[in-house]
């Protein structure tokens, strides 16, 4: 549960920018909220229905009686704004005294349909009493990218069990089991062990079902002398875990696997070295994918080095031919660069890492092997 003096810091540094908010840069004088993992992040509310509205003087939260008592147990920063029936998007109700002022909108998420319901909202009211509504995009992404205490403390939990319920059914591997029955391995294990649910459903990839990255579990068994992509992850207190490692089962892994595999752990432990605070996503993915090109397997790794982490299992910033954020001190990202190859099968191996001090450092501890 997120503690009322984070909540209270989270708002100051929104109210703090809402000045430079805003399509012509004339500022807003409030935000929407209505992204789940936004409003989760602003207010600590858990539920899945509710919209926040965060101006200079006040924050109000709209939701129906399903969720009033939890708003005052999980948001007691916030106004409650009691919605009858189970529409939270009742623009009036929480949009009560905004006559006049411009009110930011997160465009990445209210859907047009939902758009229309707010402005035909706003056009019931006296002309006096009406809002404007503006797009604001990335009002709160941009501040969810850099964790504060709480989320590195719930990131780091989430990434140390999200390994002991890897190396928990790595342990049990052997040739005969289906992929999904690797898969209910990981799930046991982490619900049993306090994971909220899974971050994604795992990827369990025997043999050549490792050239699709994402290849989802299925009740293909596991076949002895191959390789076996896993991508795995956990959610505990509403922070996402995100691992892969590629293991080989059998006695001896097979020459063309150990270059592979060689390649891909080369190429990651290079990035994680080289890429330090101020350098843009799109660099650090040209470093491991330098070590890949290099190796004659440029063509095999299609995908981008990694993405942030954080209440969604793929946020901001991207290390990705397109990722244009520089890198800064409180960036939770994955490395994991990878080589595919149709037929065969693919290796792909993958950190979660926190960028402190400048420089990255791998919070993930499942084992990795130099062949």
């Amino acid at each position: 549960m997120t503690s009322t003096t984070t909540t209270s810091a989270r708002l100051e540094r929104l109210r703090a920018r809402l000045g430079e908010l805003g399509p012509d840069g004339r500022g807003i004088d409030g935000l929407l909220v209505t992204t789940p993992s936004n409003r989760r992040w602003i207010s600590g509310f858990t539920g899945s229905a509710g919209v926040a509205l965060v101006t200079a003087e006040e924050a109000r939260f709209a939701t129906d009686s399903r969720y009033w008592e939890q708003v005052g147990q999980q948001s007691p920063e916030f106004t409650l704004v009691r919605v009858a029936g189970a529409n939270t998007f009742t623009a009036p109700a929480i949009l009560e005294g905004m006559g006049g002022k411009r009110i930011g909108f997160e465009p990445a998420n209210l859907s047009y349909a939902d758009y229309e319901v707010w402005t035909a909202s706003i056009a019931e009211l006296p002309e006096h009493s009406r809002p404007q509504l503006v797009p604001a995009p990335r009002a709160i992404e941009d501040l969810r990218m850099v964790k504060d205490a709480e989320e590195l403390d719930a990131l780091t939990r989430a990434v140390l069990l999200g390994d002991a319920a890897f190396n928990h059914a790595a342990e049990r591997l052997e040739p005969g089991m289906t992929e999904k029955q690797v898969a209910w391995l990981i799930l046991e294990y982490a619900i049993q062990h306090g994971a909220e649910d899974l971050s994604f459903a795992s990827i369990v990839a025997g043999g050549p079902h490792g050239s699709l990255p994402h290849w989802r579990a299925s009740n293909s068994p596991l076949e002895a002398e191959t390789g076996v992509v896993i991508d795995m992850g956990v959610i505990v207190d509403g922070y996402c875990s995100d691992l892969t490692r590629t293991v080989w089962l059998g006695d001896q892994p097979s020459d063309e696997f150990k270059r592979v595999y060689d390649i891909v752990l080369t190429a990651q432990e290079t990035a994680e070295e080289r890429i330090e605070a101020g350098m843009l996503g799109k660099t650090g993915h040209e470093i491991a994918h330098e070590v890949i090109r290099q190796a004659g397997y440029g063509e095999a790794f299609g995908h981008g080095l990694g993405h942030g982490v954080g209440l969604d299992i793929h946020e901001d910033p991207r290390l990705a031919p397109s990722g244009e954020i520089p890198l800064a001190d409180g960036h939770v990202v994955t490395v994991e660069p990878g080589i595919y190859l149709p037929g065969w099968g693919g290796v792909r191996i993958e950190d979660q890492c926190v960028m402190e001090n400048g420089r990255l450092r791998p919070i993930s501890t499942a084992p990795k092997f130099r062949l």
